[in-house]
């Protein structure tokens, strides 16, 4: 399909320096990598706890993770798992997998057992690396012999910790978080796997830009979770598009790294980002620890701050920040992501650093963003921006998806570009759905306005946005129907005001059964990550359909919505 809009109207609104095309790079990161390791050898690359990490040992340090794997056999193509929170051996082990010329799988640290075994088992990776705490779940899932997990590598978070606060953390809190654990046979520490491969032949693997490099897993309406395939050039191209929207200085930039690494907006906008910017990427492992958040903040002076708005919100509301206690005000730009940014939300943001916060837009399946509101130019409310350099769109009829509309009508939003999935691992359908004539059908309900700035008006199907993460009510749906209680189940986003949306179940129980709600939420815990499982649960004696047998959502939503409204006019 040809775009019919006369003209890219987005292009006029680009701040200047912006050019409407980028070249680009034939490089691919870990080249990007190796480049800013060579020209900073001593420049801080990652700064955790206070402890910093030079170019020059970024560099030797993901060089011998690739060798230990090679040495230990591990071929071009193999799958290797990250199952870590933000650390420095995330970073070091990412790209030394893909050194190793292998494809990288992140995972989500909260998933319960089921959820990585699906994970584990469709990937068909025979490497893990995993942080401490989560060791024994792994353990757990390899045991039981659904998956081809063979090595694993074992981190704990101290390590890279400064002498003082490693004693401290030793003393006082690894055992209660579980760090504690140690490698058990057959297994390897992650120390033991660096000294490994320093003492092995350097790995020589040549990895093109058509290579294959990561497997990013996005939650499916149908319950699934599909690996959505990322080449090389997808992560050099999105990193090419990224520099040119953003003003930075080479080597003198600071990131702030609190989005988890395991997410395409963390990765790519954070963890890749800085590294081929030569950037000092400083790492907070929890981003909830807003004492770790701010204090990183204040000491360091960080400049760029990639984000989703409940990290803004924090800090507005934070009244250490109103006393003066932090300084944010070395914050110099923001790109927020993952779910609305409140125009209430920026405008007190940028009073309290003097920067720009400013809403983008991404998928996992264009690795990662395409669209972004001007750093410096005109930001709208309520919209996702404009197309960043070399990303065309289109809006389309929802129903067929051929159609193209007008400006300013509601369709579908499609999205062609560099940085667009080559497809979805193992699933041929889905991949057919999804990508047809080079063009991504992104499911989601948008318009575009006469300047060219973009407006989401429907999310994806039915996905919740809770507290910043994408949750998929058919997997909550067949998890809540696996109970011995339920008989029928319907699960959709209510309005929560600290996590934005939460989790609603409606079910229709077995005729008879004394279960309760409390029970409901209990065992849903075991079988759900933290953000996933369902908040509030409410019984029925039967769920409101269409005359096809469709459950009416959206009715059970407008009940509930009025209901509170109610109870808040009452009050």
């Amino acid at each position: 399909m040809e775009v019919t809009y006369a003209d890219k109207p987005w292009l006029k609104h680009y701040d200047q320096g912006v050019p409407p095309t980028v070249e680009i790079p034939s490089q691919t990161i870990l080249e990007m990598l190796d480049e800013s390791a060579r020209k900073y050898p001593d420049h801080p690359a990652i700064n955790f706890k206070g402890k910093a990490l030079t170019y020059r040992e970024y560099k030797e340090q993901t060089d011998a993770i690739a060798s230990a794997l090679v040495a230990g056999g591990f071929k071009k193509g193999d799958r290797a798992v990250i199952y870590m929170a933000n650390t420095p051996q995330f970073v070091i082990s990412y790209f030394g997998i893909m050194k190793a010329g292998g494809i990288v799988i992140a995972t989500n640290p909260l998933y319960t057992e089921r959820e990585l075994e699906h994970q584990l088992a469709d990937c068909g990776a025979e490497t893990v690396f995993v942080m401490s705490r989560y060791y024994p779940l792994l353990k757990r899932v390899q045991q039981n012999g659904r998956t081809q997990v063979k090595r694993i590598i074992v981190a704990n978070i101290k390590e890279y910790f400064p002498t003082t606060l490693k004693i401290l953390f030793t003393l006082l809190r690894e055992k209660k978080g579980g760090d504690n654990v140690k490698a058990g046979p057959g297994d390897m520490s992650f120390a033991d796997f660096l000294a490994l491969g320093r003492r092995s032949p350097q790995a020589k693997v040549t990895v093109a830009i058509e290579d294959m490099a990561m497997l990013q897993y996005t939650g499916g309406t149908t319950g699934l979770a599909k690996g959505a395939i990322g080449l090389h050039k997808n992560l050099s191209a999105n990193v090419a598009m990224l520099q040119k929207w953003l003003e930075w200085e080479e080597a003198k930039e600071g990131f702030v790294g609190a989005i988890p690494f395991f997410h395409s907006y963390g990765m790519i906008t954070t963890m890749i980002l800085s590294a081929t910017m030569a950037a000092t990427l400083y790492i907070i492992p929890d981003p909830r620890d807003q004492k770790d958040l701010l204090s990183t903040i204040d000491k360091y002076r960080p400049t760029l701050f990639p984000g989703v708005p409940a990290m803004y919100i924090a800090i507005n509301n934070n009244p250490d920040v109103a006393a003066g206690k932090y300084d944010v005000t070395s914050i110099r730009a923001c790109i927020s992501g993952s779910a609305p940014l409140l125009l209430e939300t920026k405008r007190r943001f940028e009073e309290l650093t003097g920067g720009k916060l400013v809403e983008g837009f991404g998928m996992t399946e264009t690795f990662v963003a395409t669209h972004c509101n001007p750093i410096n130019g005109e930001n709208r409310e309520g919209s996702i921006g404009l197309p960043l350099p070399d990303v065309e769109c289109r809006i389309v009829d929802s129903i067929e998806g051929e159609k193209e509309l007008p400006v300013g009508a509601v369709g579908e939003l499609l999205i062609k570009g560099p940085t667009v999935m080559k497809g979805y691992w193992n699933m041929p359908t889905e991949t057919a759905n999804s990508l047809r004539d080079g063009w991504l059908y992104s499911g989601d309900i948008a318009r575009m306005d006469e300047d060219g700035y973009f407006y989401i008006e429907d999310r994806k199907k039915d996905m919740i946005i809770a507290g910043g993460y994408n949750v998929y009510p058919r997997e909550i749906e067949e998890v809540l129907m696996a109970h011995p209680a339920v008989m029928e189940a319907a699960v959709a986003g209510v309005p929560d005001p600290k996590r934005g949306e939460t989790v609603k179940a409606w079910i229709v129980k077995k005729p008879g059964d004394p279960t309760t709600e409390a029970e409901i939420v209990e065992w849903s815990k075991t079988q759900l990550a933290k953000y996933k499982y369902p908040r509030l649960i409410e019984f029925r004696d039967e769920l409101p359909k269409t005359t096809v047998g469709k459950v009416l959502k959206r009715d059970l939503v407008k009940e509930y919505k009025a209901a509170l409204a109610e109870k808040e006019s009452a009050s």
